[in-house]
């Protein structure tokens, strides 16, 4: 089993190739909105540096979102390109859910409230806990929340660019952030059990429902 990963929802790029057992590959781009520049030419990187065709791999895994709208955009535009001329199953994980995984991680956590800030005074926030295999599953759903609803959200240790803003002292581990590596760990697991969907059903969510208009169009601040 081979699976590229794929992380552009975070206004950061990376990439990991990763098989049963270990990763194989790995590059983070941090520069900030350089996703489109950088996401084919890693992926092609990575391919190279292990002998792969895209045809090689067993499944291509990407950040489905909720996150920046054209990090979600280019995450599953590149995905679906390349899973359907490849014939290729894909897997779809919560950006959310890739926060919780970069808790365990990076900090051991096991119990966390994954918060992203999702601007114009509103976070996207969801809890998880870590199962048997070591994969941080969700206890609640995913949810778009003011504030205000989003603190009365909150269930474990807060996560993500969105903790201040639910919750003031949460100070710690605000930079906590997802990568490919994250999103590899939880679709080897999916994988395993061919947990995936076809191409044209790699899709983003966005959970806000007119994310695609401009912010004036939005009617809000």
């Amino acid at each position: 089993m081979k699976v590229l990963a794929l992380e552009t929802a975070n206004e950061q790029c990376s990439v990991s190739v990763i098989d049963d057992t270990q990763e194989l590959f790995f590059q983070l781009d941090a520069r900030a909105k350089a996703q489109t520049q950088t996401i084919l030419p890693m992926i092609e990187q990575g391919l190279n540096d292990l002998g792969l065709a895209v045809s090689d791999l067993t499944a291509i895994a990407f950040s489905r979102g909720p996150g920046s709208f054209s990090g979600v955009r280019i995450n599953a535009a590149v995905t679906q390109a390349l899973a359907w001329s490849n014939n290729l199953p894909v897997i779809p994980v919560s950006t959310l859910q890739a926060l919780a995984q970069a808790a365990y991680r990076l900090h051991g956590l096991t119990a966390v409230t994954a918060v992203l800030d999702a601007r114009m005074n509103e976070v996207y926030v969801a809890s998880y806990q870590l199962d048997a295999q070591g994969i941080m599953q969700a206890v609640d759903e995913e949810q778009l929340l003011s504030y205000e609803h989003g603190a009365e959200a909150v269930k474990f240790t807060v996560v993500g660019s969105g903790a201040n803003l639910v919750q003031e002292t949460a100070s710690e581990y605000k930079n906590v952030s997802a990568t490919a590596q994250d999103i590899a760990v939880i679709a080897r697991a999916a994988a395993k059990t061919e947990n995936w969907v076809s191409a044209e059903l790699a899709l983003p969510v966005y959970l806000r429902d007119n994310a695609w208009k401009k912010i004036p169009e939005q009617g809000k601040a």
